[in-house]
């Protein structure tokens, strides 16, 4: 029987997080998906994001979103998240990517896409090693995570799951316009290497 955590437990503790989901997927040229965060948690996280109700636009951004860090959340949920990337998700990734090292994490967020508020993203390149991104929720239409050079999207892939790939130069992505609903999403930037 599984436990049930309320939404303190859940983000300062990170309780619930991994529903034992594991395993590696390609869904296309050096893109991956991964299970990662339950649905139920996803959930939750949207209700913390939504609950400090600081989504606004980032002007100064070459590519701005209406985004709050989990560090803005709480500074423990980063934390927590930082080391679960690093212990559970990042070895998998070495299975296909060897010689790629876990540096932490630059940043991660959540992103709302929402009808006359942020409908799309253009095409882009993160600043990151390799970047991740997650449907926290179900119920839109559009706002997909789309590799026009790949001739892949995420629209297959369950809530919960990490897509990832490499970020700098071989994989320009863009979210596609949002036809109707609400999305969230978590964007994942995986550190750069320091030398």
């Amino acid at each position: 029987m599984a436990e049930h955590y309320d939404d303190l437990q859940q983000i300062l503790g990170y309780k619930g997080a991994d529903d034992g989901r594991h395993g590696l997927t390609e869904l296309g040229p050096e893109i991956f998906s991964v299970p990662f965060w339950s649905p139920a948690y996803c959930a939750t996280m949207i209700r913390a994001a939504e609950a400090i109700g600081a989504f606004e636009e980032q002007p100064h951004d070459p590519v701005p979103g209406h985004e709050i860090s989990l560090a803005v959340i709480s500074p423990k949920l980063f934390q927590a998240v930082e080391i679960d990337l690093g212990v559970r998700i990042w070895p998998q990734l070495q299975t296909v990517w060897p010689y790629v090292d876990y540096h932490g994490l630059r940043d991660v967020f959540i992103i709302k896409y929402e009808m006359g508020v942020q409908e799309n993203l253009r095409m882009h390149h993160d600043v990151a090693q390799v970047s991740a991104s997650l449907k926290l929720n179900e119920g839109y239409e559009g706002a997909m995570l789309d590799f026009p050079r790949q001739g892949v999207s995420n629209e297959s892939t369950a809530v919960g799951d990490l897509v990832v790939f490499p970020s700098l130069v071989t994989h320009p992505h863009q979210a596609t316009p949002l036809r109707s609903g609400v999305k969230y999403g978590l964007v994942v930037w995986f550190e750069l290497p320091t030398f």
